[in-house]
């Protein structure tokens, strides 16, 4: 069952002879469950999409559908309701609350949509994340890796549709991304979850069940 659809996005900005055309007709399907990643260098397109795919900025033309939403129909507060409820993001900078420890990082989430915590599942995925020793802990307290396991707790908390993950391992040395990367990889598996990160490491992106190249824009076979 596909999850999550990009029909011939372009994303144009500026005009005239500022134009650049950053997107140039994409066309991508995720499966639910899959586990994606789009490779590419910086100033391919592969943040555009993401930002696309996610909902936080808006294609010049083409649409993205997820769970058979067509996005950029959606208002701006229907947009912003569809993203907490139904897309995990999971960012380089890891983007905790500092004054918040790890537990109250992790339900944030439920507690803006004031959405039932389910303290069995988050105790659950804490544990597989190896966090159960950290709960009280305030990030500033955490290393970059277990900062960077907190927002993948995050981000599955919410029971996302698609978890959408921006260089998740760009600010971990080698052996932490591997490990933070084996950690996303089984609880995808494990719940079912899917998920498309956006790499420019060839070896990080080889854990995804598919790996998508972009070049100047285009989807590249």
């Amino acid at each position: 069952m596909i999850i999550l659809q990009a029909k011939d996005l372009r994303k144009v900005y500026g005009s005239g002879e500022s134009e650049v055309t950053a997107l140039d007709g994409v066309n991508l399907s995720v499966e639910k469950g899959e586990f994606a990643a789009i490779v590419g260098t910086s100033g391919s397109g592969k943040s555009t999409l993401l930002h696309l795919l996610g909902g936080l900025d808006v294609p010049t033309s083409g649409s993205v559908i997820m769970d058979m939403k067509q996005l950029e129909q959606l208002s701006d507060d229907e947009l912003t309701i569809f993203r907490r409820r139904k897309i995990g993001f999971i960012f380089q900078q890891f983007n905790l609350i500092p004054m918040l420890n790890v537990w109250e990082n992790i339900i944030l989430p439920l507690k803006l949509d004031n959405k039932r915590v389910d303290q069995r599942y988050i105790q659950e995925i804490i544990e597989i994340l190896g966090l159960e020793k950290k709960c009280d802990s305030l990030p500033g307290q955490l290393s970059g890796g277990q900062q960077q396991r907190v927002s993948i707790a995050r981000a599955m908390a919410i029971k996302p549709s698609v978890i959408l993950a921006d260089e998740p391992t760009g600010n971990l040395d080698s052996k932490t991304s591997q490990d933070v990367l084996g950690i996303l990889k089984v609880t995808s598996e494990r719940y079912c979850q899917t998920i498309v990160m956006i790499t420019h490491n060839e070896e990080i992106a080889q854990m995804a069940d598919r790996i998508v190249r972009i070049e100047d824009g285009k989807i590249v076979m």
